[in-house]
C-alpha cells in the first residue's frame, strides 16, 4: 500500500522589516538592560534576537546606533504614556504605567543611560524639560525663590528614582504604589512650601524675637 502523498510543505512566513527590526530593538533592550552599553556585543544581540550577526547588520550599522534607536523607541513610548506636561492627579500613574510595561526600556533611559558620555546629552534633554515642567507647576504653590528651585530639581529626580525602586522592588502593590510616591511628592512639595507663622505673631517676627 502505498504511503500517501505529502501535501504541500507550509511556507515560513518571513518578518517584514520593520517587524523584524523592532523584533531586533525588543532584543538589544533586554540585553543592554541586563549587561550595560560597553558589556554588550552585537553577538549578544544577535543571540538574544536568535539573530546571525549579518542579519542584524541588514538594520543597523553599529552598536552605537542600535543604541541610540533603543533610546528613541523607549523615549517615544515614554512620551505617549505620559502626555501632557501637567503635574496633575494622573502624571504618576502614567509614569508607573509606562515603567510596567517597558521596564528594561525606562531603566536604560534613566539608570544606564545617564552614565554613558556619549548618550548622556539625551537624558540630559529629557532632565532639563523635566525640571521646566516641574518649575511651572510648582510656581503655583511655592514662591520664587532657592526653595522653588530647590523643589524643581528634586521632585522630577526623586520621582523617578521613586518609579525605579519600585520596579527593582518587584513592582508591590501596583494598585496603591503610584499614591504611595505621590504622598512622597507632596512631603517634598510641603516641605519647599513657605512655614507658617506661629500663631499670634505678626509678619516678620520670629519666636526667638518675641520672647
Amino acid at each position: 500500500m502505498s504511503k500517501p502523498e505529502a501535501g504541500p510543505a507550509e511556507p515560513v512566513r518571513r518578518m517584514r522589516r520593520a517587524e523584524r527590526r523592532e523584533q531586533i530593538l525588543d532584543a538589544a533592550t533586554r540585553a543592554f538592560a541586563r549587561a550595560g552599553y560597553a558589556a554588550t556585543g552585537l553577538d549578544d544581540i544577535a543571540a538574544e534576537a536568535e539573530l546571525t550577526r549579518a542579519m542584524l547588520y541588514r538594520h543597523f550599522d553599529s552598536k552605537a546606533g542600535l543604541y541610540r534607536a533603543v533610546l528613541d523607541r523607549a523615549c517615544a513610548r515614554l512620551a505617549e504614556a505620559t502626555g501632557g506636561d501637567d503635574y496633575d492627579d494622573d502624571a504618576i500613574p502614567a509614569l508607573l504605567r509606562a515603567a510596567g510595561a517597558d521596564p528594561d526600556g525606562f531603566r536604560l533611559l534613566f539608570r544606564h543611560a545617564a552614565r554613558e558620555p556619549d548618550f548622556r546629552e539625551l537624558i540630559d534633554t529629557i532632565t532639563d524639560a523635566s525640571r521646566e515642567v516641574a518649575r511651572r507647576n510648582l510656581a503655583r504653590r511655592i514662591p520664587a525663590g532657592p526653595w522653588l528651585d530647590w523643589a524643581a530639581n528634586l521632585v522630577p529626580a526623586f520621582t523617578l528614582e521613586a518609579v525605579i525602586a519600585w520596579l527593582d522592588a518587584g513592582r508591590p502593590d501596583p494598585e496603591q504604589a503610584a499614591a504611595r510616591i505621590a504622598a512622597a511628592v507632596h512631603g517634598v512639595i510641603a516641605a519647599a512650601q513657605p512655614a507658617a507663622q506661629p500663631a499670634g505673631l505678626p509678619a516678620g517676627l520670629s519666636a526667638r524675637e518675641a520672647s
